[in-house]
């Protein structure tokens, strides 16, 4: 089967009045479908420029991304994208703003508002659709955001860092609701993060990005010890801090 997702040779630099910078250089790998990549690497390496490629918001310097096969040349409705910040829209409801993306698609058929009734029943939010997001919690809004997503029915979810807003326990827990949810839906996805353990607990494969300009500096699939995994019960694993031990000696090798 061929893969969802390819990326061949990426490079991409950054241009100011004072010059050029190298943020992403030689670029390479696949994502099958189905699978849950998690992408890692210092501070400032170019992983949300890797994103913003991916989804077409911006071009490659040099090198081609295809899904299916095809060039991405622009940004695609097969393509879900997860930001930091949920961006929910407070003059809206929660059930207007996960209708939006439908509304500017105009696809908002039948179907489609059944599948968002649906999705906000199976997840926990149906009582909510009419509340104002201020009303809803951290998590709460991230699984708003997410359903919102989900609703177009995406090909690819690419997820920016979507759990650093919130704070330790909910991050935990939010984490958990949707790397089951990604999971249940068979979605393919896309993760970056800084944190190590989300990582490893949420990921199929850790693809690990030098400092800038980034480069991969490896690509680890991750099997661990554990039954009916989920994100949460992943960090029990016995071998879980094995991973977590060379993914940070991969991090902080200078060579």
């Amino acid at each position: 089967m061929d893969p969802l997702l390819t990326l061949q040779n990426i490079c991409y630099s950054y241009h100011t009045p004072d010059g050029e910078t190298l943020a992403l250089e030689n670029i390479s790998f696949t994502v099958d479908e189905g699978e849950f990549i998690a992408i890692v690497g210092p501070s400032g390496c170019g992983k949300s420029t890797l994103l913003n490629l991916i989804c077409g918001l911006m071009k490659p310097q040099s090198g081609e991304i295809a899904l299916h096969g095809e060039p991405v040349t622009h940004t695609r409705p097969e393509i879900g994208y997860m930001l930091q910040k949920d961006h929910l829209f407070e003059w809206r409801t929660v059930y207007r703003n996960i209708l939006l993306g439908l509304e500017i698609q105009h696809k908002c058929t039948p179907e489609n508002i059944a599948r968002a009734d649906a999705l906000l029943e199976t997840y926990g939010l149906a009582s909510f659709k009419n509340s104002r997001p201020s009303q809803l919690s951290g998590g709460m809004r991230q699984r708003a955001a997410l359903i919102r997503t989900l609703v177009l029915d995406p090909n690819l979810l690419l997820l920016d860092e979507p759990f650093s807003a919130l704070d330790y326990q909910t991050r935990l827990s939010v984490c958990d609701d949707i790397g089951i949810i990604i999971k249940k839906e068979k979605k393919t996805a896309v993760l970056v993060t800084h944190d190590l353990s989300e990582a490893i607990s949420t990921a199929d494969r850790v693809i690990v990005l030098s400092k800038r300009p980034g480069k991969i500096r490896s690509i680890i699939p991750i099997k661990l010890d554990i039954e009916d995994r989920t994100p949460f019960r992943s960090r029990n694993a016995p071998n879980f801090k094995d991973y977590f031990n060379l993914i940070w000696k991969e991090l902080n090798c200078h060579e």
